[in-house]
């Protein structure tokens, strides 16, 4: 099951989007597009449902409230609201279909308050809240049904679907200096700093099977990598990955996480996040820290694993390597272009200048990246300088 289409409105930069999405999707855009705000849509989805100190009044406060993720171009309507359909493949009719819709309390204790929350199975609709109950008793408004396990029985495939939502944006550095920092680890670990003891919670056989793979992918990218570990120090239980390079002295060779490469820390986790399970994963900027010749590859790998596991990634984007991919359908780019009206989003396919491009044989990093830059762009270093 994947998301296939996604509606907002008044959603952080975005006033109004309603596009399908592919199984494979990229995000390109300027700078501050909302790519980021895109894709924390469906990690607020996965926070509600959470049955771990999840919830929507916990998932709107960790966002900072109603009003830091209210667009600003929102007027006379300020109701926040989000509907995903969820079929089996792209373009498919939904199988299931969530909408829900927030505002902000107007007096009191200006609670986060549901102004609808619905669900449809096919063309059956399941729940239509508020309902009488709801009436009598506004305090009902301040959960969801999602997040509610007694409530959520008749729909609770799309409960775990969104729990089960994986976002991965590995910090090299919280992750190799995690002792040093000290720091606490977010709630599902977004930057990678529980990322060692992810691996070390991953059952002893399906861990050797995913790092033998990934092992053997480092041997073609990474010069003179010839074998990689998981490793627990004796003295402290601590989680490692170890890595043996080729060297002139036996066994000399071997480096632990906190001497490797930032672009080699990176394309672990992206490489171990892909092969971690089924369910939808968020990639963003993928192409950090890594040479241009591997994040060329990182479109044909996603969609090889894909035909395998049927995954769906979303991933953000500024690379012209990632994208110029020749088999990377117009339909698997979505453009988020800013304006004075908030965010506007739209598939590259129907970008009629874009889609001229791509049918006389432009790939899409071609054809479409650069509208993303800014047209003054040229003036930075006279203005900087």
């Amino acid at each position: 099951m994947i998301i296939s289409r996604i509606q907002l409105k008044n959603w952080r930069n975005f006033r109004s989007v309603d596009v399908p999405l592919q199984r494979r999707q990229f995000l390109i855009g300027p700078n501050a597009s909302g790519k980021s705000n895109f894709l924390d849509v469906f990690r607020f989805l996965r926070d509600i449902a959470s049955t771990e100190g999840g919830g929507l009044q916990k998932s709107v406060k960790d966002r900072g409230g109603v009003s830091k993720i209210r667009s600003l171009a929102a007027r006379q309507k300020p109701e926040i609201s989000i509907e995903i359909h969820l079929a089996d493949a792209p373009g498919e009719p939904p199988g299931w279909r969530y909408g829900i819709g927030i505002e902000q309390e107007t007096r009191g204790y200006r609670r986060t308050l549901l102004t609808y929350e619905q669900v449809w199975r096919g063309n059956e609709q399941l729940l239509n809240r508020p309902d009488d109950k709801d009436e009598k008793d506004s305090v009902r408004l301040t959960q969801t049904f999602l997040e509610q396990i007694n409530a959520n029985h008749n729909f609770r495939e799309i409960a775990d679907f969104f729990q089960s939502v994986t976002y991965l944006h590995l910090v090299p550095q919280l992750l190799r200096f995690a002792d040093s920092i000290q720091g606490r680890i977010l709630e599902n670990d977004p930057f990678g700093q529980g990322f060692l003891e992810r691996i070390a919670k991953t059952p002893e056989k399906t861990r050797r099977t995913r790092l033998k793979r990934i092992e053997e992918a480092l041997k073609t990218v990474v010069p003179l990598s010839k074998q990689l570990e998981f490793v627990r120090d004796e003295s402290t239980g601590r989680a490692h990955l170890q890595t043996l390079y080729t060297h002139w002295r036996p066994k000399a060779g071997w480096q632990r996480e906190d001497q490797f490469s930032d672009g080699t820390l990176r394309l672990i986790g992206v490489l171990w996040a892909l092969l971690e399970g089924k369910d939808l994963l968020l990639l963003e900027e993928p192409e950090l820290s890594l040479n241009s010749g591997i994040t060329s590859q990182l479109a044909p790998l996603i969609n090889k694993m894909q035909r395998t596991q049927g995954r769906q990634v979303l991933i953000s984007t500024h690379s012209d390597a990632l994208l110029d991919e020749s088999g990377i359908d117009g339909r698997e780019v979505l453009m988020l272009t800013p304006n004075k009206e908030g965010t506007h989003v739209e598939t590259v396919s129907d970008i009629e200048d874009i889609k001229a491009l791509l049918d006389t044989g432009f790939t899409v990093g071609e054809a479409a990246l650069p509208r993303t830059k800014p047209s003054d762009i040229n003036r930075l270093s006279t203005v900087v300088g």
